[in-house]
């Protein structure tokens, strides 16, 4: 196997600049610069020169990690050296002209430390999301995630699905005068389908990380764009005195108290003999249906159906004291009043579509092979036949060693690991 590096912190100029080698010449490429290497897990200062000319070009700190207890599971060496963009080309020149070296992949280091069982998928996604994080709530759950806390409730459930093979195996081999499924295990099969289930009912990751959608509709002028401006403090949405200037809806994406948000303005909902209007209404229109959370400009008695509505009485600075109906939020996109409550009730609904912060979200692809656990072990538990169990028992197996990246994963490798940047 290669032996691979690249800059591991940030792009230079910075203070201090990690630069990351890993691999079967790791340590005797890194002598060839520093000279002789520090004691496992220490630190030491040394003047990094060139293998070739002798010329020097950096004093820096040197790490030295042996293979399997790094965390690549091979052999690492890191030098921590002056984050000048000239010393960190320097050092990545020298190391480029030593044989046997080349430079990492993007999500390389990662990858290897999966594939050597330093973690599972479900950690290395973890990874992924914690770098991508840009919300204290994408945070928490992306930790827990890169944490382990997964991996351990897989383990459990592995464990306990291993037993119940075992004993359908054993009925097979011994019970052959009374071939009738033993009701305890189809019990077990039952209870531990239900407890997959009721974490495929937990609110999922997707909104975490692409934001709960908030869409603000109405009909035409009535202040949509104004109060996506006044939201995000600055002109993202044009705003005119003609009706229907927004023909297409607007993203905006946010984050208000720690809660990622995707805000929508969309185009006035009217009939409209201007095509390009007429695909920006039903766009809107679908938009609604889809929204997580619709904030409603209109008349209140005209607003569609939605679980989660927030009905506003616009343009509040233009009418007197105590005329907004008694359902409704008084907004000025002029004076700000009534703004502050709005994002209030918006982050009270996208709470609560939202993972708790010490609760574990699914993805999309762990939530299908949690499914394809929970249905092979449905069918396990309605099986009147000893070997059907069995067989339905080896596919649960088989989705968890799908979900832990253990099988046929390797489309889904090359996905994860380019997310990644070329040090990680």
């Amino acid at each position: 196997m290669d032996t691979i590096f690249a800059l591991s912190s940030g792009r230079p100029p910075a203070a201090v600049s990690v630069i990351r080698v890993s691999g079967p010449r790791a340590h005797e490429a890194a002598a060839e610069i520093a000279g002789a290497l520090p004691e496992v897990r220490s630190t030491a200062v040394r003047e990094l020169r060139h293998p070739h000319s002798g010329e020097l070009l950096d004093r820096a700190i040197v790490l030295r990690f042996d293979s399997p207890a790094s965390a690549t599971g091979e052999d690492i060496v890191e030098f921590q050296c002056h984050g000048g963009r000239a010393v960190v080309d320097a050092i990545i020149d020298a190391l480029t002209s030593s044989e046997g070296l080349r430079p990492a992949q993007p999500g390389e280091f990662t990858r290897r430390a999966f594939e050597n069982g330093k973690m599972d998928l479900t950690e290395a996604e973890g990874l992924a999301d914690l770098i991508e994080a840009e919300t204290q709530s994408q945070r928490k759950a992306a930790l827990a995630l890169a944490e382990g806390g997964l991996k351990k409730q897989i383990a459990c459930w592995q464990e306990r699905l291993l037993g119940l093979s075992a004993e359908a195996e054993r009925a097979i081999d011994y019970d052959e005068a009374d071939e009738r499924v033993d009701p305890a295990l189809q019990h077990a099969c039952g209870a531990l389908a239900g407890e997959l289930r009721s974490w495929l009912e937990r609110p999922s990751a997707e909104r975490l990380k692409q934001g709960v959608r908030v869409v603000v509709a109405g009909p035409p002028n009535a202040g949509k764009s104004s109060l996506l401006n006044a939201i995000v403090g600055e002109e993202r949405a044009i705003v005119t005195s003609a009706a229907g200037t927004t023909r297409d809806h607007i993203d905006v994406p946010l984050s208000v108290g720690g809660v990622p948000l995707l805000l929508t303005d969309t185009a006035g909902l009217r009939e409209s003999a201007d095509e390009a209007e007429a695909i920006g209404v039903a766009r809107a229109a679908a938009l609604i249906d889809s929204a997580d959370v619709l904030v409603w400009l209109g008349d209140a008695d005209r607003a569609p159906d939605h679980p989660r509505m927030i009905k506003l009485y616009a343009k509040s600075d233009l009418q007197g004291p105590g005329a907004a109906p008694a359902d409704t939020l008084p907004v000025s996109s002029v004076t700000g009043e009534g703004v502050a409550e709005l994002l209030g009730r918006i982050q009270a609904c996208a709470r609560e579509l939202l993972p708790g912060e010490d609760a574990i979200s699914l993805n999309r692809r762990q939530a299908l092979h949690i499914e394809e656990a929970a249905d092979a072990l449905t069918c396990a538990r309605e099986a009147f036949d000893l070997v059907l169990v069995a067989e339905h028992l080896r596919m649960a197996r088989a989705a968890f060693d799908r979900l832990t990246g253990r099988a046929g994963v390797e489309d889904v490798l090359d996905a994860l690991f380019s997310r990644f940047c070329l040090g990680k």
